[in-house]
């Protein structure tokens, strides 16, 4: 399938439209043959169901497409080519996915890795083996561009191909420090997609949205880092949704950051220590096409027949909204509170250490002398540090 620019245009209109979700967006397709047709439709069908929905005018969407077009990004919809096909199979895909970069790295055998923001420095050292590892095996690492352990996947995997799965529009880089990381996964060859419009700041609810489909652009998803009713833990339930893999990389039982993690390996998730342990999960489905149906066929009675659900997605019952900076707090301001965030009960070696926290190795030796003349932290053979209590 190949839309031509008028379809497009009416496809960006019916999935802008205020409640219409992929799965409505789909059942309105299948009922009436095309998005021009559901728009024509709309204004008799939402009188019955007691509400007024008001798509955006011609105008207002070939605005959104000039936007895009100008920061290099170009609409691809579902069926298309260039459309990633492991998310096509997804129940909830995007009808329409802004892509910018290299469209063919999509349609690589992908895995994700998605972890804490406040990740210690046991964990980005983790995130970077398996990320650079599984790069050179020829995986593409997928991840969310939020910092900590997904910043250090996308950075690791730059050589190898990455994908950055935005929550707000691609004008609105989030977190906004991000934007040179952004521009390196797309010199790099990467691409970087989003969902939602060109000028959306994103909102608490939106993060849940993402990660839906960065779990549907891979084989499978490594969560590092996660503590409970973490985000990272929404994406590994979105996974297992869409019957992909779950692997979780174990942790120290005294570290809250691992108390996810460690409960999705219990649960039957697939515990990871290396890069081979993922490999060989994934190994047998690589080449494999994507089970599932043709999400717009139009000869699916079950489909045609759907009710319409005026949702937007699933989300609601999985997190409530809240504000943007609750999903990603500042960064310590002071080197000692950094250093100890990034320690944890698991040692890591003082060059580890000083480059998760990007500061010097006499900077961080000196600090670690006043942590361990507090007794805050213990150390091991080799030069290793651990967090005490």
């Amino acid at each position: 399938m190949q839309l031509n620019d008028a379809q497009r245009l009416d496809w960006l209109r019916l999935i802008r439209a205020e409640g219409i979700g992929p799965r409505t967006f789909r059942t309105l397709i299948n009922r009436f043959g095309g998005a021009g047709a559901a728009l024509e439709a709309l204004p008799t069908l939402t009188g019955r169901a007691g509400r007024s929905v008001t798509p955006p005018t011609r105008a207002e969407a070939q605005a959104e497409l000039s936007a895009a077009a100008r920061l290099g990004a170009r609409l691809v919809a579902l069926g298309e080519d260039d459309y990633p096909k492991l998310l096509q199979a997804a129940d909830s895909a995007p009808p329409l996915l802004a892509v910018r970069g290299d469209p063919a790295v999509l349609n690589r055998p992908a895995v994700a890795i998605v972890g804490s923001r406040n990740a210690s420095a046991a964990g980005l050292s983790v995130t970077e083996r398996l990320a650079r590892e599984l790069g050179a095996a020829g995986l593409v690492v997928v991840s969310g561009l939020a910092r900590g352990i997904d910043a250090r996947a996308h950075k690791a995997a730059l050589p190898s191909g990455t994908v950055a799965v935005l929550a707000g529009g691609h004008d609105r880089i989030y977190p906004a420090n991000h934007a040179g990381l952004v521009a390196g996964i797309l010199e790099a060859g990467g691409a970087v997609v989003a969902e939602m419009p060109m000028g959306w700041e994103p909102r608490g609810r939106d993060f849940p949205r993402r990660n839906r489909i960065i779990s549907g652009l891979s084989l499978g998803t490594v969560v590092v880092e996660a503590a409970r009713r973490s985000g990272s833990l929404i994406t590994a339930r979105f996974a297992l949704e869409q019957g992909r893999e779950v692997f979780a990389v174990p942790g120290s039982p005294l570290d809250p950051r691992a108390e996810g993690t460690n409960d999705l390996i219990r649960q039957g998730a697939t515990l990871v220590a290396e890069a081979a342990h993922v490999l060989e999960a994934v190994a047998p489905l690589i080449g494999r096409d994507a089970e599932g149906r043709e999400p717009l066929a139009r000869d699916r009675p079950d489909l045609a027949d759907a009710p319409i659900f005026w949702d937007e997605l699933d989300v609601d019952g999985i997190v409530l909204p809240m504000p943007v900076d609750s999903f990603d707090p500042p960064e310590p301001a002071d080197d000692r509170a950094r250093l100890i965030g990034l320690l944890s009960p698991t040692p890591i070696g003082t060059d580890d250490l000083a480059r998760a926290a990007g500061l010097s190795v006499r900077v961080v030796q000196t600090t670690l002398l006043e942590l361990e003349l507090d007794g805050r932290i213990e150390r091991h053979g080799s030069g290793a540090v651990s967090l005490v209590g």
